[in-house]
């Protein structure tokens, strides 16, 4: 679910998706692969003890 909300109201996230189902790739894998990023990324922020800040416009 966090991956499909990412994917409506997260630019970049909308974006990565929109990318692989552009070339052709089935919406589960799209989706696999935001929730991908998303564990990453929670990982990283954890491991480096951040609070996530949205990308300045």
């Amino acid at each position: 679910m966090p991956a499909l909300v990412a994917c409506r109201f997260n630019p970049d996230l909308k974006a990565n998706y929109d990318r692989l189902k552009a070339a052709g790739k089935p919406p589960k894998v799209a989706i696999t692969a935001i929730m991908r990023k998303l564990i990453v990324l929670a990982n990283a922020l954890l491991k480096n003890n951040r609070k996530w800040t949205p990308k300045p416009a």
